[in-house]
């Protein structure tokens, strides 16, 4: 393969490959946003029956890691939690509901996150209705007693006071001489929820009690990525072991009961999209079975439970986790347990991407635009990768002033292709020209473009986050497609720069590239199309000065043959 063909396959390389990512993804229509639930207007009964009957929360049996062992979920609703009175929660950050039902946490709205850009209505990352069904549920297994535990809550609503940095939701509940308090405990900007049960065993018999917390969603698509053309991010869920610091399992391999239930210390569990996530992290120092499932409604269900715990006759005891819900970022997971910041998937470059990204932050703190801040993180890589580009723009500049030559031999042996080759290598050796010198350094710089793409695609920082003038979500498309035009523009002035390709079909080729890139880039996020074109345009400056250079230099082809 000649250098011209390897140097053309190189950007449709890179097309391909982020092309075939968006076309794999499924890009069904984007959930209607969901309505909070009504709140009752006074406090549930202790002893009603939930309108959809029992929701028994069972779990596999320990298992030692490895084996394999299945296990339901029973006596699941069938109906939406929105037909039962519900308590309403407000912080901060967090609008939620809890159906006294078990006390799951079957609605959270995200304040600080709008459902749109210039909205007022929240995000919503948790709802239970007819549309779409994603829930946190959090359960005891007691001993001696089946089904789900109806609770009384002192209140029906809540709210943070203004002075105020935590705020206790309390429900009671007694089930067979056992008093029960669930408590969930709310800080002060915190999307993490502490959720307890204090048990106190009143009979003289001791008992068993094991924690259970599980996140079920259905098979709804992502809300916070809407039917455009673009990277869809993992839709999925999540688990982190000892062994396996962050090991997706989609939803797909929940259907198919592909997961092995693991026995193992510490770890979380979570449900991953585009921007958000939420995720049950259990004490570390404890021993926990991670398992998923699917429940009566068909949901796939991401779940742990804990150590099974026994409490003495008239003793008591304590039985918890932390629930995390809110956006991704890696300071606040990396709080609430280790290894939890990798939800934020930057993948398979993730080395790379997380320097770049822990820069991009930085630079954002000094000037606190986070468009001008891909700007400067563009310049300062364009800056790191400087002598390779260098590199490359000299060989595709010697061999752009060569061309002639090289076209001339084309010409005199272009019916002995074994003569032209040889005549060819000769060229190269006594004009010092290497025929992969431009292609070498742009590989090596391929993984970090790549690096870049995902980290400014999977960045919640960018979301409704504004540049300048028109652009107002570097997100989302440009709304009236300036930068993918401008974009496009600057690949056009390189090729110019560029030796034009002998093979009128390559040439054909590399003039429709801009086309291309232009098209696609029409859809891609704002911020990923501003690297794009500050770095095109840096590298027409660079190349445009060392082309006149090499151009300039009397020394490279002064042999050559004139017709």
């Amino acid at each position: 393969m000649d250098v011209k063909r390897l140097l053309l396959l190189i950007p449709l390389a890179l097309l391909a490959y982020l092309m075939i990512v968006q076309w794999n993804q499924d890009y069904g229509q984007a959930t209607p946003e969901p309505q909070a639930p009504a709140v009752s207007s006074s406090a549930a009964d202790g002893n009603r029956q939930a309108a959809s009957g029992g929701d028994d929360l069972s779990v596999p049996a320990a298992v030692t890691s490895g084996d394999d062992v299945t296990g339901g979920i029973p006596g699941t609703p069938d109906t939406p939690s929105g037909s039962r009175d519900l308590v309403a929660v407000v912080t901060d950050v967090l609008d939620v509901r809890i159906d006294p039902q078990g006390g799951d946490i079957v609605y959270a709205a995200l304040p600080q996150h709008s459902f749109s850009l210039g909205s007022d209505r929240p995000y919503v990352l948790l709802s239970d209705s007819e549309s779409r069904s994603y829930v946190a549920r959090s359960g005891l297994q007691l001993e001696g007693h089946e089904g789900r535990i109806t609770f009384t809550p002192e209140a029906t609503e809540y709210r943070l006071g203004e002075n105020d940095d935590r705020l206790d939701v309390d429900l009671a509940a007694e089930v067979n001489g056992v008093e029960l308090i669930k408590r969930l405990s709310f800080e002060r900007d915190s999307y993490a929820v502490d959720v307890k049960y204090y048990l106190a065993n009143n009979n003289e018999e001791p008992l068993t009690a094991r924690f259970i917390g599980q996140l079920a969603r259905d098979n709804s698509s992502d809300p916070s990525s809407g039917p455009k053309m673009g990277m869809r991010s993992y839709l999925g869920a999540a688990y982190s072991t000892p062994e396996d610091r962050y090991l997706k399992v989609d939803f797909d391999e929940i259907q198919e009961g592909a997961f092995n239930n693991r026995d193992v210390e510490g770890g979380w569990v979570a449900i991953i999209q585009h921007y958000f996530t939420s995720a049950w992290a259990p004490a570390q120092n404890q021993q926990n079975l991670y398992y998923a499932t699917t429940d009566a409604r068909g949901r796939n269900v991401a779940a742990f439970a804990g150590p099974t715990s026994n409490v003495a006759g008239n003793g008591e005891a304590t039985l918890g986790a932390t629930l995390y819900m809110g956006p991704k970022v890696q300071d606040r997971l990396e709080a609430v347990a280790p290894n939890l910041e990798l939800t934020v998937d930057f993948g398979w470059l993730w080395f790379i991407a997380n320097p770049l990204f822990w820069l991009l932050d930085h630079i954002h703190d000094l000037i606190g635009n986070w468009g001008w801040s891909i700007v400067l993180l563009t310049m300062l890589v364009k800056t790191a990768l400087w002598p390779l580009s260098a590199k490359a723009y000299k060989s595709m500049a010697r061999m752009r002033k060569l061309g002639p030559e090289m076209q001339r031999l084309k010409e005199q042996f272009g019916d002995d292709r074994q003569k032209m080759s040889q005549e060819m290598m000769k060229f190269y050796q006594k004009e010092k020209i290497n025929p992969l010198g431009g292609c070498l350094p742009i590989l090596v710089q391929m993984p970090v473009f790549i690096a870049l793409y995902w980290m400014l695609l999977e960045s919640v920082e960018l979301r409704h986050a504004p540049f300048m003038f028109w652009i107002q979500d570097l997100s989302v498309k440009d709304p009236y497609f300036i930068l993918p035009i401008l974009m496009g523009a600057s690949m056009f002035v390189q090729q110019l720069l560029n030796p034009t390709p002998p093979d009128p079909m390559q040439a054909k080729i590399m003039k429709m590239l801009p086309i291309v890139f232009t098209f696609f880039f029409l859809w891609f996020p704002a911020g990923l199309v501003i690297y794009w074109v500050v770095n095109n345009c840096i590298s027409i400056v660079q190349q445009y000065t060392i082309t006149r250079k090499i151009e300039a230099d009397p020394s490279i082809g002064k042999g050559m043959k004139t017709k």
